[in-house]
């Protein structure tokens, strides 16, 4: 009997941050939609005096003015040239009657972490790479029917099977439409999780190399950077299937022993590297840049709120992810772009907020506020596994949290 042949499936979630919030906004479907504002391009709602039907107002890129940035789009917004990354005043002028809506990173998460557990109970294998994508591990996974229904025991068709499953369980669980790629390993895996999106499920062998992936631009694979890629088109290399007819000697001659053996392997579609399944972080972090550059004396009261949500924030991600920690830091950018950081050493590993937000603050007292601050940020680190030590973990702190900028 032959081995099982290594199958690798990559999940990416679709839009994923405007696809939540479509859920919450169904009106919205359909239409040109971005998100990456702030608090004041909340909806405003209102009851309609004739049918007593709620109406919402929402906000639009036009007359946008501000640093932000698009975090996604939908896909009628990327129709106009809109995309992550992209300013928000750029795409204002673009498309100004696109819709625009706040960031709610709370609600992401908690989708995030529902599509995962809908996966994890079809096929447990999992490297969790981010919010909205995982690999999955389907070497041998199968439906409670498979032992009757395979076709000569097919594993590919088993696989194709369990990501419709996989598919159709992370929308029951969430409502929302993910993209899955079969592949050996999980570089293809991910290329091909790419190429029929929203909603797509990509099987793509070996034999397909030479057709599906080769005729890509180089650009596609994950790992050639912006410097790389232009690196390769000057010197005549646009799409993959060049890049795996090039000379390896050629390419280490210019890419260095390592890289250049790399873009060799990549481009022929060969990956050995294993799916990593339990990922210990180093620490555990949220910040936040502002609409607008904040005064630590005038708006001392918004500075407080937003400092205390992130600690809490933190506090939440510890507990819910099972670890505690030592070293509490403060990352502070000033209006020139200017970034400070600075740390302080607990006696014992807390997940407790006001022992993170106490601590925090403390490290505030040591940099200069002078400047109007562009983003703050707070971070946790020299984390141990909450139940490794149970005397430590979560301390709550008897005396009562000050106001953040008190005394500053």
């Amino acid at each position: 009997m032959l081995p099982e042949p290594r199958l690798i499936a990559h999940l990416d979630m679709d839009a994923f941050y405007a696809s939540v919030e479509l859920l919450r906004y169904p009106e919205l479907r359909g239409k040109p939609v971005v998100i990456g504002g702030g608090r004041r391009h909340q909806p405003i709602v209102t009851n309609d005096p004739d049918t007593g039907r709620v109406v919402r107002e929402f906000a639009t890129l036009r007359g946008y003015v501000g640093r932000g940035v698009i975090t996604t789009a939908t896909y009628e917004a990327r129709a106009f040239g809109l995309h992550s990354a992209l300013g928000l005043m750029k795409a204002a002028q673009l498309a100004p009657d696109t819709i625009l809506l706040p960031v709610d990173f709370d609600a992401y998460r908690r989708c995030s972490r529902q599509f995962k557990a809908a996966v994890a109970a079809i096929a447990p294998r999992i490297q969790d790479n981010g919010i909205d994508e995982i690999y999955i591990d389907l070497t041998g996974v199968a439906l409670p029917g498979h032992a009757d229904a395979a076709p000569e025991d097919d594993p590919w068709w088993r696989a194709r099977d369990v990501a419709r499953a996989i598919k159709d369980a992370v929308r029951a669980a969430t409502g929302l439409s993910c993209s899955i790629g079969v592949a050996p390993n999980k570089l293809l895996a991910k290329m091909a999780s790419e190429l029929d999106k929203p909603d797509g499920l990509t099987m793509l062998h070996p034999a397909d190399i030479p057709t599906r992936i080769w005729p890509l631009p180089a650009r596609k694979i994950n790992g050639i950077g912006p410097k790389s890629g232009a690196k390769l088109e000057a010197l005549g290399i646009r799409t993959i299937g060049e890049l795996a007819h090039a000379d390896l000697q050629w390419l280490i001659d210019h890419f260095g022993q390592h890289y250049g053996g790399w873009l060799a392997d990549a481009a022929n579609g060969r990956d050995e590297r294993p799916l990593v399944t339990e990922m210990e972080p180093k620490s555990i972090s949220r910040e936040l840049t502002f609409d607008r550059d904040l005064s630590a004396t005038r708006d001392r009261d918004e500075l407080s709120r937003i400092f205390t949500g992130l600690c809490a924030g933190v506090a939440d991600d510890l507990r819910r992810k099972g670890y505690v920690g030592r070293t509490i830091g403060l990352k502070l950018r000033y209006d020139n772009f200017k970034t400070v950081t600075r740390d302080s050493t607990l006696p014992a590993p807390t997940a407790d907020a006001q022992t993170i937000r106490r601590a925090a603050g403390e490290c505030l007292k040591r940099v200069p506020l002078e400047r109007r601050i562009r983003l703050l940020g707070v971070r946790v680190g020299s984390l141990a596994r909450a139940d490794a030590v149970p005397s430590a973990a979560a301390r709550i702190a008897a005396e009562p949290t000050p106001s953040l900028f008190d005394g500053i």
